[in-house]
C-alpha cells in the first residue's frame, strides 16, 4: 500500500493535547489522511465537533464525507479498508457491553483483511497516573485546571475541566466547565473481544513507539486484521 498506518495512528493521537475531549475521530488527522491519496469517512456523535470537521475539510477542497452517529452503532456507512478510533475516544465508553458493541460494528464494515486501529489509556495510567491528580495548563489564548477522581468502575476516572478560554474581541476571559468519565480495562479482555469480533494478527504497542507495551506504558496501540 505504500502507506506507514501506524505511523500515523501515533502521529494522529501524539498531536493533541492530553486533555480530554470526547471525539469519535480526530478531525485534523483526516484532512492528513485525505491528502495522502484516500478517500475518507468520518463519524461523530457530537454535531459540534462534525461542524468543525466539515470546515476544515471545506477549508482544504477535501471531499471528506462526515456523519453523525453512535460509534456503538456505526450502520450504512460503506465498506472499508482501514478505520480508525483514535484519541482515546473508546475510553469514553461506559461498559464493556458498548466496546464490545464497537468492535463488532468496526468488524461489520470493514473488508476481509482490512486493519482496524485504536488506541487506549492503559489501566496503569488510570490508577497510577490520572486518579486524584491535578493537571494545569497556562498560556496566553487557552488555560485550564484538571482534576481527576477515581470513577465507580474498575480502572475509571472523572474529570472535571475547568478552561480559560480568551475571547479576543473584549480580550476578556471566558470559563468552561467540562466533566468526562473515562473506563479502560485490561490488554488481555480488549483482546479477547476483539478475537470474538473477528480479528486475529492483534499487535499491541505502547506510548508512540514501534515497541510491545511495558507494564507502566501510559497509551496502548492495537493494530489487526479482520479475518
Amino acid at each position: 500500500m505504500g502507506f506507514d498506518c501506524r505511523g500515523i495512528q501515533t502521529e494522529i493521537s501524539s498531536e493533541r493535547n492530553e486533555a480530554p475531549r470526547p471525539r469519535m475521530r480526530h478531525r485534523g488527522a483526516f484532512c492528513k489522511i485525505c491528502a495522502k491519496g484516500f478517500e475518507v469517512t468520518g463519524a461523530d456523535l457530537s454535531t459540534d465537533m462534525l461542524s468543525v470537521a466539515q470546515s476544515k475539510a471545506q477549508a482544504l477542497s477535501l471531499p471528506i464525507q462526515f456523519f453523525q452517529q453512535d460509534m456503538t452503532e456505526l450502520d450504512d456507512l460503506g465498506e472499508f479498508d482501514i478505520i480508525g478510533i483514535f484519541c482515546d475516544s473508546l475510553n469514553y465508553l461506559k461498559d464493556e457491553q458498548a466496546v464490545r458493541q464497537t468492535f463488532e460494528g468496526v468488524s461489520r464494515l470493514l473488508k476481509k483483511g482490512g486493519l482496524f486501529l485504536f488506541d487506549v489509556h492503559s489501566v496503569y495510567k488510570m490508577e497510577h497516573i490520572f486518579a486524584d491528580e491535578t493537571f494545569t495548563w497556562n498560556d496566553e489564548e487557552i488555560s485550564y485546571i484538571w482534576n481527576s477522581f477515581k470513577g465507580e468502575g474498575a480502572h475509571s476516572v472523572e474529570h472535571e475541566l475547568t478552561f480559560f478560554v480568551l475571547d479576543e474581541g473584549s480580550g476578556k476571559y471566558d470559563r468552561v466547565d467540562e466533566m468526562h468519565d473515562q473506563r479502560t480495562y485490561p490488554e488481555d479482555s480488549y483482546v479477547k473481544w476483539l478475537e470474538q469480533a473477528g480479528f486475529d494478527s492483534i499487535e499491541i504497542t505502547g506510548d508512540y513507539t514501534m515497541k510491545a507495551s511495558e507494564p507502566t506504558a501510559e497509551r496502548l496501540f492495537f493494530a489487526m486484521v479482520k479475518k
